[in-house]
């Protein structure tokens, strides 16, 4: 049987988890609003057309963050078109998604939604085909008080009270070819430090996120950072990151490696922006925003016939399996462990696209598999992140050497101590020792394992075949000392909390 050793002390700390680490992301693409989050005439529709049933699932994943409204949607978006009278609103092409857009869910609708899922919004303003003045322009009309010409007009809507929004995306991955209004590193930079000077000007609380590349495997990841934030470093609070991992072949154990190339690119990233200060001579340190993550590629190449320019159309809805929740969990943990730097992170997206909520038009919302451990690290991963001494047997991809069977990250809050871990071997269980030498006196509170006979395994709106199992056989020794058998490709949950308790 594989061992595994983890070796915990509670002064060995990472850093605290800023809640925002468990955002979302809302993107007028497919039928992750309409049909998704808004679907007037639904039989759980309230006044506003928003579908209280996905509202009740979102609130069991905790989001405290929510991004909106793009994605490669902002590059092109006129927010004026979403505000005021319905009736009145234009129907727009939109070029990022070839579709129409109703504009009928706008800035103000979105807001109401985020009050009544429990979230923040981080808007995305347009650096694409738009520039600095529009962009300050929007931080007046959802965050001025009143007595000027745009929050006025937010009050003439029906919102006296301004929005208050408190992070600022400066565009979207404007390094990609496929993006409206592209630029250059030094292009890029010169508009978001404009766009950022006059945003702060207008409010000088909110919070600016950055681009960085679209992935790390951009050819000018690195060099575009470090220039980008030559420009910005003034004004800039966060430096965006996106990365999604899908199965290119039929190598599993490839595929559940990815995870640990996430934790590359975090650290390469810190060291550019780091870089970056050591050259202006500034001790500010620019944090992260991993504000697009997931697991994505059951859609690639699956794109319909959108000559027609559809609205709402059902674009990329990957069906997760049992497989993906142990890349997705790995990457959960790559999060957890990197907390000292990544203050915020938005999962990519929320209904139907990419998403872990699922919908049937007229019909019920369900949770993919890719729910379930997003859902127990919102709920349990607070608190702290503890730096553990990892001990665990490898293997070797094409992609990356000494990938360790166990990847895991630990955490502890007011209830306890909280552990991730998955174990990537396909067929071995893994014995997990835990040597908890400085804490005293916890017990077992729950473990739950989520696994399948079957890799491919899915949920429907009828079967839940994937979700967390409460298992027994996990023991605590002196209240110091666990020992546990993980499962073959599982992911598991251990919650330890004071034997007082």
């Amino acid at each position: 049987m594989l061992k595994a050793q983890l070796t915990l002390d509670k002064d060995f700390v990472v850093d605290r988890i800023d809640p925002r680490l468990y955002g979302g992301f809302v993107e007028h693409l497919g039928r992750c609003v309409y049909e998704g989050i808004y679907e007037p005439g639904h039989p759980s529709a309230d006044a506003q057309g928003f579908r209280q049933d996905v509202l009740a699932l979102v609130r069991e994943l905790d989001m405290p963050v929510m991004r909106y409204p793009g994605g490669n949607f902002v590059s092109g978006y006129r927010w004026e078109d979403g505000v005021g009278p319905r009736s009145q609103r234009p129907v727009r092409m939109d070029l990022a998604w070839h579709t129409r857009e109703s504009n009928q869910v706008g800035v103000n609708e979105f807001m109401d939604w985020c009050r009544l899922a429990g979230t923040a919004p981080m808007m995305a303003v347009n650096l694409g085909t738009r520039g600095p003045e529009e962009a300050r322009q929007l931080v007046e009309y959802c965050n001025h008080p009143g007595g000027t010409a745009l929050s006025d007009w937010r009050r003439s809507h029906g919102y006296a009270s301004p929005h208050a929004i408190k992070m600022w995306c400066l565009g979207n991955e404007m390094d990609g070819d496929w993006q409206m209004g592209s630029k250059t590193a030094a292009e890029y930079g010169r508009i978001a430090c404009e766009a950022a000077k006059v945003m702060k000007w207008v409010d000088p609380s909110i919070e600016l996120v950055v681009c960085g590349s679209s992935n790390r495997g951009m050819d000018t990841f690195g060099a575009w950072e470090a220039e980008v934030l030559e420009h910005t470093f003034a004004h800039a609070d966060y430096l965006s990151l996106h990365q999604y991992y899908g199965k290119r072949d039929k190598d599993t154990m490839k595929f559940l490696a990815q995870p640990e190339l996430m934790g590359d690119y975090i650290r390469e990233a810190v060291a550019t922006c780091d870089y970056v200060a050591a050259r202006k001579k500034s001790s500010k340190r620019i944090q992260l925003s991993f504000d697009e993550w997931n697991v994505w590629y059951h859609s690639h190449g699956d794109r319909q016939d959108l000559s027609k320019w559809p609205m709402a159309a059902p674009l990329l809805e990957d069906i997760y399996n049992m497989e993906d929740v142990l890349v997705f969990g790995g990457m959960l943990i790559t999060l957890l462990n990197h907390v000292d730097r990544v203050k915020a992170a938005c999962l990519a997206q929320l209904v139907n696209v990419i998403g872990p909520i699922m919908t049937r038009k007229g019909g019920p919302a369900w949770r993919q598999t890719i729910f379930y451990p997003f859902m127990q690290a919102s709920k349990y991963g607070r608190g702290e992140t503890l730096r553990a001494i990892v001990r665990s047997p490898v293997y070797q991809t094409a992609a990356r050497a000494d990938v360790p069977y166990l990847a895991s990250a630990v955490t502890r809050d007011a209830a306890g101590v909280t552990i991730f871990a998955v174990n990537r071997h396909l067929a071995e269980p893994l014995a997990l020792s835990v040597d908890l030498r400085s804490f005293e006196g916890l017990k077992v509170a729950e473990w739950t394992v989520m696994r399948h006979d079957r890799l491919d395994a899915v949920n429907t709106e009828k079967v839940e075949a994937v979700r967390p199992v409460k298992t027994k056989g996990a023991v605590m020794k002196d209240g110091r000392h666990l020992a546990v058998r993980l499962p073959p490709a599982s992911w598991n949950v251990v919650r330890l909390v004071p034997a007082a308790g």
